[in-house]
């Protein structure tokens, strides 16, 4: 078993990485309305300031600024993970070991934004997301982006 270690700086800028266990799903944006209830929740129980997000149909990307004194990322993200999950209807949801719903992968991409420089990457990375993927031809095209922010004030996911 590999020896996994994350970085946790309170106060810090994130940049996460979360796969769906089938790749080849369309079930965040099928499910678009679950995965926004479900972000309802994180920001309500644990506050954070959104930079950057897209929804693709297998993954999503977020760069995410923790308050200060707060690095309990993992929290949030589970909390996102489990309740998607749990708004899904019993007939989408994959059934693991021990009964667990596979939906998501076990892991996460975690990256800390370490300057302007990287936070510009990044953030350019998640917008361009969907272009990379051929799911649209320029970032304004896809809905479920924080691109859209930019031109009118529409919150996370279009």
């Amino acid at each position: 078993m590999s020896d996994y270690r994350r970085v946790f700086v309170p106060g810090a800028t994130y940049f996460f990485t979360l796969n769906l266990q089938d790749r080849r799903s369309d079930l965040l944006v099928r499910h678009i309305y679950a995965l926004r209830e479900s972000w309802r929740d994180m920001a309500r129980a644990w506050p954070f300031e959104t930079l950057a997000a897209v929804v693709l149909p297998d993954h999503l990307h977020l760069v995410l600024a923790l308050p200060e004194g707060d690095a309990n990322y993992p929290a949030r993200l589970r909390l996102l993970k489990s309740g998607f999950t749990r708004r899904l209807p019993d007939a989408v949801k994959f059934t693991g070991r021990k009964g667990e719903r596979k939906v998501w992968q076990r892991r996460y991409w975690e990256h800390m934004i370490r300057d302007e420089a990287d936070l510009t990457a990044h953030v350019d990375y998640v917008h361009f997301n969907p272009v990379k993927h051929g799911h649209a031809t320029s970032p304004e095209q896809w809905p479920y982006s924080t691109w859209h922010r930019r031109e009118n004030g529409v919150g996370a996911f279009g």
